[in-house]
């Protein structure tokens, strides 16, 4: 158990878990629309675009999306479990969800929705967890579990994906 409800990565931590992480998802960090998704997303996986928040002054709609991915990332991850919170090129963290983000606790380390960088949520087994994309301006949510929780509400939010399982969608 985690003695911090935050914990910054060391160094050697750091470089491990950003190493596994560009291996298992094949990550290609790019501004190119052509490097596009800059992950393989994974079998379980559904990603739709941010474009539904761009009319959204009150940001009530991007206030549900986060609420509704950290709920499921929270449920997700149980009670005593800890997610990382990968911001690239950026100082990383690990943290346990269930003592972050209420009244008296620290906030939340990331947000699921990427503010500029690609900000990465994710199980510190890799099995489920979200990846925000900034100049896509899209999520992925992967993991049957979290799908099970959030995909529903977040079709609500942000209207159809845009690929699953890294297929792409048709919009009728």
């Amino acid at each position: 158990m985690m003695e911090e409800a935050v914990a910054e990565l060391a160094e050697a931590e750091y470089r491990r878990v950003w190493d596994r992480f560009y291996e298992d998802f094949s990550f290609q960090p790019s501004m190119s629309p052509f490097k596009w998704p800059a992950i393989e997303e994974p079998v379980a996986s559904v990603t739709w675009s941010l474009a539904a928040l761009d009319n959204d002054p009150d940001d009530e709609h991007l206030d549900r999306l986060v609420a509704v991915v950290k709920q499921g990332l929270s449920s997700c991850a149980g009670a005593a479990g800890t997610l990382f919170a990968l911001d690239w090129q950026h100082t990383s963290y690990r943290f346990a969800p269930q003592q972050v983000g209420s009244t008296g606790q620290p906030a939340w380390p990331l947000s699921p929705y990427p503010d500029g960088d690609y900000f990465i949520l994710l199980a510190e087994d890799f099995r489920f967890g979200s990846f925000g994309h900034p100049w896509e301006e899209s999520l992925c949510l992967f993991g049957e579990d979290l799908l099970n929780i959030a995909a529903t509400e977040v079709d609500t939010v942000l209207g159809p994906p845009i690929r699953r399982s890294g297929k792409a969608v048709g919009i009728a």
